[in-house]
């Protein structure tokens, strides 16, 4: 029994550990469990959100246009948690999506880019979801850097290769291009000619 304990503590411990929000919840989006990360996003302390659906728990702006609550508002149907762990749920295979969210936390309101993952899972005779939030803005933000010469403007691609600005956006992005001539270049290579 004391082995047991032992391993309960232990797992708690981890999932306490990990610093990406963590919460256990049912079909409905009902709160069973949160990690410490998660507690940082609640306005209450943790305790308080247990069975409450997860737009209530994290003061969903949609939650409050029903009196029923999270899931019952009309633009529920789109929210990307909600859909993450019912798709979770019926497809029985971990579910991952990115989506813009703003948050409310004891600061106030902010906007992050999120990464949703609903996994599902069984235990002691019930299905559950363990939902991350983990925010990407960061990483999004570094991801849109570009890595650029300072004097002839090349790109260095993935593969380590420096290319034109144009080919690059060419091939990245599915750009086309019109070449035209800005005033300042008219002037500096064809001065006798005046537009």
């Amino acid at each position: 029994m004391k082995r047991e304990i032992l391993h309960v503590e232990f797992f708690r411990t981890i999932f306490d550990a990990l610093p990406s929000p963590l919460f256990i919840v049912d079909d409905d989006v009902q709160i069973f469990h949160v990690n410490q990360a998660a507690s940082g996003l609640l306005i209450n302390d943790a305790g308080s959100v247990y069975k409450k659906r997860g737009g209530d728990a994290l003061h969903c702006i949609h939650a409050a246009t029903s009196p029923e609550g999270c899931g019952r508002g009309v633009q529920c149907h789109d929210c990307v948690i909600r859909n993450a762990v019912h798709k979770a749920f019926h497809g029985g295979k971990v579910h991952r999506k990115k989506a813009l969210m703003t948050i409310t936390t004891s600061e106030g309101q902010k906007d992050i880019h999120a990464l949703v993952t609903a996994s599902p899972f069984h235990f002691d005779g019930r299905d559950f979801a363990l939902l991350i939030l983990e925010d990407i803005s960061e990483l999004l933000q570094l991801r849109s850097l570009l890595p650029i010469c300072a004097w002839c403007k090349k790109i260095r691609n993935d593969q380590n290769y420096w290319q034109n600005l144009e080919e690059y956006l060419i091939t990245h992005h599915d750009i086309d291009f019109s070449h035209g001539m800005c005033e300042e270049c008219q002037k500096k290579h064809f001065p006798e000619i005046d537009l």
